[in-house]
Order: C-alpha cells, then sequence, then structure tokens
C-alpha cells in the first residue's frame, strides 16, 4: 500500500487529546488504534444499544486541514439514535508530502479496523455506513469504490450505506484548480481516486447532499455524480440544501432534522431521538 512506501509524518492525535471535553454526555468515547503513526487513530462514541449500527465519518478540510476532535459534535445524533459513531484522525496531504493515496490508504485501513473491531464496541459488523463532508465527501466515495474483497479481504458489500456532502467525485477539475499548488496530482492519482470512475465496486446506496449557495463546482460535481450512479443503475438520491453554503451543510450533519442528518438516518433505518 502506498503508506508503507511513504511514510506519513506523524502530528498529534485526536485520541491522544482531551476528546471526551466534547463529547456527548450520554455518549462514552473509546479510542482506537489502526497504524503505527499517532495521527492513524480514531474516536468511537459508543451507545447504550447492544449490537448496533455503526456510522464512520470522515472529515474535510480541502484534505489539508482538521482533526477528529472538531467534529465530535455530530456523535449525539447518532447516540441519540442508537448508533455507535466513528469519527476517523488521519494525515493531511500537507503531512503526506502532496500524496492523497496516503490519506485513502489511511481511511480504508481505519475502515478495516471498525469493521473487524465493531463487536468490540458493541457494534454491528454488517451494518456499517459512511459518510463526509467536502474533501472527507470525496474520501466516503473513495471507500465506496473500494474494491474490499481483493485489497482487505473483506466481503464486498461491507458498506451498507453512504452519505457523501458536498465532495469531488471526479479529480479531473480539481486537478486544474489551486489545489494542484499543494496536492501532487499524477494520472494514477487521478484515475484511481475519482470515485465516479469505479462505480463498477458501488455496492451500497448512496445520497448526495449539497448546499445551494456553494460554489458552481461543488453543486455540479454532486450532480454529475448522482447522475453517474443513476445510470449505472444503482441506488442514489440528491438533495440540495436551500440557502446552505459550505459550511453551514457541514454543521448540519448533527442535526436529525436536516437533509444531512436525516439521510445518514434514514439509510441506518434509525429514528430521530
Amino acid at each position: 500500500m502506498t503508506s508503507s512506501s511513504t511514510p506519513p509524518i506523524a502530528t498529534t492525535s485526536s485520541s491522544a487529546a482531551p476528546a471526551t471535553a466534547s463529547s456527548p454526555a450520554n455518549a462514552s468515547v473509546r479510542p482506537g488504534v489502526y497504524g503505527a503513526t499517532p495521527m492513524e487513530a480514531l474516536d468511537v462514541f459508543t451507545a447504550k444499544v447492544p449490537n448496533a449500527p455503526v456510522s464512520v465519518f470522515v472529515h474535510g478540510g480541502a484534505w489539508r486541514a482538521g482533526l477528529a476532535i472538531n467534529y465530535a459534535y455530530a456523535a449525539e445524533m447518532f447516540v441519540n439514535a442508537g448508533a455507535h459513531h466513528v469519527v476517523l484522525d488521519f494525515n493531511n496531504v500537507l503531512e503526506t508530502g502532496g500524496d492523497l493515496m496516503v490519506m485513502a490508504d489511511q481511511v480504508r485501513r481505519a475502515f478495516t479496523w471498525v469493521y473487524r473491531n465493531a463487536k468490540s464496541f458493541g457494534g454491528d459488523p454488517e451494518r456499517l455506513y459512511v459518510c463526509g463532508h467536502s474533501s472527507g465527501g470525496h474520501l466516503a466515495g473513495v471507500l465506496l469504490t473500494t474494491d474490499w474483497e481483493k485489497d482487505f479481504g473483506l466481503p464486498p458489500t461491507v458498506i451498507k450505506g453512504g452519505v457523501c456532502g458536498s465532495g469531488m467525485y471526479d479529480l479531473k477539475p480539481v486537478r486544474l484548480s489551486k489545489r494542484s499548488s499543494y496536492v501532487k496530482f499524477t494520472d494514477e492519482v487521478e484515475d484511481k481516486l475519482s470515485p465516479q470512475r469505479h462505480l463498477e465496486l458501488l455496492a451500497a446506496p448512496v445520497a448526495l447532499v449539497h448546499g445551494t449557495l456553494e460554489t458552481p463546482e461543488f453543486q455540479r460535481q454532486s450532480r454529475d455524480f448522482a447522475a453517474a450512479v443513476k445510470a449505472a443503475g444503482k441506488p442514489v438520491t440528491l438533495a440540495a440544501m436551500e440557502s446552505y453554503n459550505h459550511f453551514e451543510v457541514m454543521e448540519q450533519l448533527g442535526n436529525p432534522y436536516s437533509l444531512f442528518g436525516r439521510a445518514m438516518l434514514e439509510q441506518m433505518r434509525l429514528a430521530p431521538r
């Protein structure tokens, strides 16, 4: 895997930080470690329901910022509804020398850890769902189009559903943007990490959300990805959050009555509480 040949630079992980300070009162937080470096960690917010479904969240930040601890606020919605919520930490692209493949490898290994350890925190490994926003929406799309059986020895249907908020699903336009100043795009990276080009591996329903006040490219990427999934004959929904900008969309993940939060709960067959 990429990370074995290009070790990421270690920084402070959220699991080493006081995550409980911002966690919901009705949830306990368990740290998890999926790799050898400090950033290869995750936070598990556990519900008081045995054998509960698990949501796995990938944070955004233009691939170059963000820590799991900053996204603990959304856990309350999931825990209240009877689900565990896992927030992943991983290196940012500045720490990997511009290599997105390292980040993709990390989130894939983190998800694998969740599958293999779900029972240890009361989770059901047969009910795992992913969600992400912005560059995390892109990486959630990467998870949804991973060859789990070939690359990790997991069931091809290991992910039961995914919600991608305001993400990028074809990297060709992104490669032409300002982000190429800090991401080392190559033809291989563009192709392998463009979820829209690997829909044959998509084995779960997808819900896409974006705000109507986002920049046009974020909106177009969501529309085009939805159209491509539909053309491939696979289940997909697209919801536009009226009068929400890019950052306000993310704030709504923890709101069970928003289009973002509701999409995740509906996929997990849970009701807001």
